[in-house]
C-alpha cells in the first residue's frame, strides 16, 4: 500500500486562490452593491437629513436580513413547501400591526420605548461616515453567514453613555445563559416525549400552532429590536414618516422571503431537525417565552441573537445527552457547531464596540476616565 501524501503549500495556496476567484465572480453584483453603498454613505453623512433616512434604509434591510434566522428562520424552514408570498404576507402584516401598536401608544415612537433609555434618548442631529457604513457591515456579514449581534452593532455607535452599553451587554449575556440552560433542561428532560410526538406525519393543527408562535415570536422580536432600525430616525416619526418606515421594511421582508431567508438561513437548517413544523414550533414557543419575559423586565435594548443561539445550543446539547441511555454520547460535532456561532457573534461584538468607541467621543472620554483609574 502506498503511503498517503499530504498536499503540498503550493497546492493549498493555489486551491485556495481558485476557490477566492470563484467566490469573487459569484458574490461580484452584491459587493459592486456594497461598494456603491459605501460610497454613497460617504457622499450622505455630512448632511443629517440625507443621512439619517439612508442609514435607516441600510440598517432596516440589514437587520432583519441578519436577524431572520432567530425569529423566521424556523417559519421558513417547516413551510419551505409553501408560497414565499403567503409567508410574507402574514410576517409583513404582523409588522405593520406591531410597528402602529407602538406608533399610537408611545406618542410616535416605534420602538416600544427602547430608545427612550438613557444615552439613546436624543434624535441624532449628526453623523459619522461610520454609523452609516455600520448597517453596510452588517450586510457584508450577513451574506458569509456570521449571525452577529444587530443591538451592538448598530445601537452602540449611538450610545450616548458608556453605562447605556454595560446594561445592554449584561441583558444580553444573561439572555444567553437563560436560554441556554432553560432549552438545555427542557429537551433533556423531555427528550422522550418530544420524541414520540414527533413520530409520523405532523397533524394539521401543528401547523396552525406554529403559525401562531412565529406570529407571536415575530412581534415581540419588533417590540425587542425595532429599535435597531429606528435609532437613526426622529424619536417620534409623523404619519408620513411611520409610512415610509412601514413601506420599505415591508417590501424588505417581501425580498428576504422571495430569498427563502438568503444565505445565514443555513445557519438554522444546520441544527437537528428544523424543518419538522413540530420541532420549529416548540422552538419558537420557548423563544418566544424567553423573549417576553425580557421584554418585562426594562426597556433597555438586549441582543435577541444571544438569546437565540443559547436556545440553540442547549437544545442541541440536550437532544444529544438525551440519548445516554442507548449508548455513547458524541458531541464532538455539537460542540462545533456550538463554538462556531460562539465565535462568530463575538467577532460581530468585538467590531460593534471598536465601531462604538471609533465614533462615540462620550464613550471615548468615559472609556479613557476608566482606564486611568485603573492608575489611581
Amino acid at each position: 500500500m502506498s503511503p498517503s501524501r499530504t498536499p503540498s503549500p503550493g497546492l493549498m495556496s493555489s486551491s485556495r486562490v481558485r476557490q477566492f476567484v470563484v467566490y469573487a465572480r459569484k458574490e461580484r453584483k452584491f459587493y459592486i452593491l456594497v461598494s456603491a453603498a459605501l460610497l454613497l454613505s460617504g457622499f450622505a453623512y455630512p448632511y443629517p437629513q440625507v443621512a439619517m433616512w439612508l442609514g435607516f434604509m441600510f440598517a432596516g434591510y440589514s437587520a432583519v436580513a441578519n436577524d431572520s434566522i432567530q425569529t423566521i428562520g424556523t417559519f421558513i424552514a417547516s413551510n419551505s413547501e409553501r408560497k414565499w408570498y403567503w409567508l410574507w404576507l402574514y410576517i409583513g402584516l404582523i409588522f405593520v400591526a406591531a410597528i402602529l401598536t407602538s406608533w399610537f401608544l408611545y406618542n410616535g415612537d416605534v420602538s416600544f420605548q427602547r430608545l427612550a433609555s438613557k444615552g439613546l434618548e436624543q434624535t441624532p442631529t449628526s453623523f459619522a461616515y461610520l454609523q452609516l457604513a455600520a448597517p453596510v457591515v452588517l450586510l457584508v456579514l450577513t451574506r458569509l453567514k456570521i449571525p452577529v449581534s444587530t443591538t451592538f452593532m448598530l445601537l452602540t455607535s449611538f450610545s450616548g453613555s458608556l453605562a447605556t452599553v454595560e446594561g445592554m451587554l449584561s441583558k444580553s449575556m444573561s439572555g444567553y445563559f437563560i436560554a441556554f440552560f432553560s432549552s438545555l433542561a427542557i429537551w433533556f428532560l423531555l427528550a422522550r416525549p418530544i420524541e414520540r410526538l414527533q413520530r409520523g406525519k405532523a397533524h394539521q393543527a401543528w401547523l396552525i400552532g406554529q403559525w401562531l408562535t412565529s406570529g407571536f415570536l415575530w412581534y415581540l422580536w419588533i417590540a425587542q429590536d425595532a429599535a435597531n432600525i429606528a435609532v437613526y430616525l426622529p424619536r417620534q416619526l409623523n404619519v408620513w414618516e411611520v409610512s415610509a418606515f412601514i413601506l420599505f421594511i415591508f417590501l424588505g421582508l417581501g425580498i428576504l422571503f422571495k430569498l427563502k431567508g438568503d444565505k445565514i438561513q443555513s445557519i438554522v437548517n444546520e441544527k437537528s431537525n428544523v424543518q419538522d413544523v413540530r420541532a420549529a414550533t416548540l422552538i419558537d414557543l420557548a423563544y418566544a417565552l424567553i423573549l417576553f419575559w425580557f421584554t418585562q423586565v426594562n426597556t433597555i435594548p438586549m441582543s435577541t441573537t444571544w438569546v437565540f443561539i443559547g436556545l440553540l445550543a442547549g437544545r442541541e446539547i440536550g437532544m444529544k445527552t438525551a440519548g445516554f441511555r442507548k449508548g455513547p454520547v458524541k458531541l464532538k460535532k455539537t460542540f462545533k457547531l456550538i463554538g462556531k456561532d460562539i465565535i462568530y457573534v463575538s467577532i460581530g461584538l468585538a467590531v460593534s464596540i471598536i465601531l462604538a468607541v471609533s465614533v462615540n467621543r462620550t464613550i471615548q472620554q468615559e472609556l479613557w476616565a476608566a482606564v486611568m483609574s485603573w492608575f489611581n
